[in-house]
């Protein structure tokens, strides 16, 4: 840690403080958590960004979709627009931002897509206006704590375990270490795809599970390139020099990794998680990608940066450049995708009739 970290401290103790206060006041009953009769699945984090819902969220919707009504609801984080909004094929980033946009994108109408600041009156609507769901997702609330889940997934990054790390803004905790108690489920994300017993043990061991969490590991696992524009090859070339890759993503070192392996070359140019590309951002890529002296040379984003990147005005400045973007899947461990599985699937049969 940094010497000029040390007196940051002092703001990490009083906002703990007050982090602390506020779950007392939910676990003494003068604030409330509402509970629902449908199944709840609540997907999250303790610290800023960065541990993989995203992919955790569509790995859900593709377990439950093949038996169940699925909703997803979000916050529709840096959208334009306010209060409840249910996405649909007319639907554009900035309605509902870029999360949700990547799940409609994906899924379309066999899944409901809605966004709503207050989680508890996005429930609501859910409900009115669809019958038959079966269960809700929701999406980055494991800190919302008006609602009661029914199963609370908590996610840490395997290079970065929150009870390693510090409160903002001396770290990137943005709860106490003490809330990952509430979690029915940790899962380790951005492990390694094999480990080792001595690893699993080592790691579950510094998260100090109380007796009824489970903990899962989980890995990333990236799909084919695809094309981002109109004049862009379907394929890139086998043998590539050098790559561009750009993103505005909290973490961007597993893709860094991935892309250093298929070419001689990566510059890398991170903005912040769920940046809005202006002009200048496009021309700083352009710029980049024209100074690299070779030839089998191509820029890389994100899928989340491309559903902000799709309707933007400024994407143009790349148009004749081969831009690809690169989805990404989370895979459960070999050792624990059954039992994760069955954890998720039973809660939700045990529970959907409830309603």
């Amino acid at each position: 840690m940094g010497s000029w970290k040390i007196i940051l401290f002092p703001f990490a103790w009083l906002y703990g403080i007050a982090v602390r206060l506020r779950h007392w006041f939910f676990d003494v009953g003068i604030l409330s958590s509402e509970q629902f009769s449908i199944p709840l699945i609540v997907v999250g984090n303790i610290s800023v960004g960065g541990t993989g819902k995203t992919p955790l969220v569509e790995y859900l919707i593709k377990l439950l979709l093949p038996f169940y009504n699925v909703a997803v609801l979000s916050r529709g984080y840096k959208r334009k627009t306010r209060s409840f909004i249910k996405g649909n094929q007319f639907s554009k980033q900035t309605e509902i931002g870029d999360e949700p946009m990547q799940y409609l994108n994906k899924f379309g109408n066999k899944v409901t897509v809605a966004v709503d600041e207050k989680r508890v009156h996005g429930i609501h609507s859910l409900l009115e206006n669809n019958d038959a769901l079966d269960v809700i997702l929701l999406d980055d609330a494991f800190q919302h704590r008006y609602v009661k889940p029914g199963i609370s997934i908590l996610l840490t990054d395997y290079f970065n375990l929150y009870m390693e790390d510090y409160l903002i803004p001396v770290g990137k905790l943005r709860d106490v270490k003490t809330a990952a108690r509430r979690a029915d489920i940790i899962l380790v994300t951005k492990a390694p795809k094999v480990l080792s017993p001595i690893t699993r043990k080592r790691i579950t061991n510094l998260l100090k599970p109380v007796d009824r969490q489970k903990v899962f590991f989980s890995y990333l696992k990236y799909d084919k390139l695809l094309p981002a524009n109109e004049f862009t090859e379907q394929q890139p070339p086998e043998k590539l020099n050098a790559i561009v890759l750009f993103s505005g993503v909290a973490n961007s070192y597993p893709l860094q990794e991935h892309l250093e392996r298929k070419c001689r070359e990566t510059q890398v140019i991170d903005f912040k998680d769920h940046h809005v590309y202006r002009r200048k951002d496009m021309e700083l890529v352009k710029r980049t990608f024209d100074n690299i002296f070779t030839r089998n040379k191509i820029i890389v984003t994100t899928e989340k940066d491309m559903m902000r990147l799709k309707d933007s005005p400024y994407f143009s400045a790349l148009k004749n450049l081969p831009v690809y973007y690169l989805p990404v899947r989370m895979k459960i461990n070999k050792e624990d995708e059954y039992e994760f599985n069955k954890a998720i699937l039973d809660y939700v049969e045990q529970n959907r009739g409830n309603r």
